[in-house]
C-alpha cells in the first residue's frame, strides 16, 4: 500500500490550510485538491495553482464549478492541448500563482525530513492521516513563530 499526502497552502505567508491522504492512483492529487477546494468557507473567488498534472479537462471544469480560478500549469504537449486558456493566463495573478506555488515544496520539504514523513511508520489511511494532519499542524505552529520573528524584527 501506497498513500498520497495532498496540501493546500495560501500563498501569502506559506501556511498549510488544508491537508488529505488518499491511497495513491493516477487521479489522487487531483482527486484530493477537489475535495479540499470544495471545503474552504466563505463564497468569494480564489484561485488555485497546480503544476501540469492538474492541467486536464475534467480538473479545470470541476474547479470552475466551485468557484475556484484554476491557475495551474500549461501542459500543451499532451494530445487536446491545455485546459487553460487565454481567458486565465492573460492575467498578472496568473504568472504571481506561478511563481508563488513553488511554496508548497517548502512544506513537503519539511514534513519530509522534519516531521520524518519520508517514510511513513504506520499502516492504514486514518492512521496515516492522523499523523500527516499532526505533523501539519506542527509545520504551521513553525512557521507562525519564524514570521513572528520577521514581523518583530521588522518593526
Amino acid at each position: 500500500m501506497s498513500y498520497s499526502g495532498n496540501l493546500l497552502v495560501e500563498n501569502r505567508n506559506g501556511l498549510i490550510v488544508g491537508s488529505e491522504v488518499f491511497e495513491a492512483n493516477g487521479t489522487a492529487e487531483r482527486d484530493a485538491a477537489l475535495v479540499m477546494l470544495e471545503h474552504l468557507p466563505g463564497t468569494k473567488r480564489v484561485t488555485a495553482g497546480g503544476d501540469k498534472g492538474y492541467d486536464t479537462f475534467d480538473f479545470v471544469a470541476e474547479c470552475r464549478n466551485l468557484r475556484v480560478t484554476p491557475h495551474v500549469a500549461q501542459n500543451c504537449e499532451r494530445r487536446g492541448g491545455s485546459a487553460i486558456d487565454e481567458r486565465t493566463t492573460q492575467h498578472e495573478g496568473y504568472r504571481i500563482s506561478q511563481i508563488k506555488r513553488k511554496r508548497i515544496e517548502e512544506c513537503f520539504g519539511w514534513l519530509k525530513t522534519i516531521a520524518l514523513l519520508r517514510k511513513v511508520r504506520h499502516r492504514g489511511i486514518f492512521k496515516v492521516d492522523w499523523v500527516f494532519r499532526f505533523a501539519c499542524a506542527a509545520y504551521n505552529l513553525v512557521r507562525m513563530r519564524n514570521l513572528s520573528k520577521v514581523a518583530i524584527q521588522a518593526a
